[in-house]
């Protein structure tokens, strides 16, 4: 499954400490793209591993994580506006 995380933690004191550990455990599974998002291939079991790990360490009354997720990569049109650093093109 083709999935694209975005998540949003508040940097207040707690949150300075949680957002690396929020962005070690994401970049375990998916490819980091842009600040606070990710992408990439990913399977169900490893999503539900995924989802487990954040849930330790996200605030449910004031940070968020949201997975867009797709059958395959091919069937999301990725547009660039902008900078386009896209880190995922580094396939030959």
């Amino acid at each position: 499954m083709y999935v694209i995380l975005v998540y949003d933690i508040v940097t207040d004191d707690a949150g300075k400490k949680i957002l690396p550990k929020v962005f070690k455990i994401c970049k375990k599974y998916l490819t980091h793209i842009q600040h606070s998002v990710f992408e990439g291939n990913i399977s169900t079991p490893k999503i539900t591993a995924l989802k487990n790990e954040l849930k330790q360490f996200i605030r449910k009354d004031v940070d968020s994580v949201i997975l867009f997720s797709s059958r395959d990569e091919r069937w999301l049109k990725k547009e660039f506006i902008g900078l386009n650093d896209d880190k995922t093109s580094r396939f030959i």
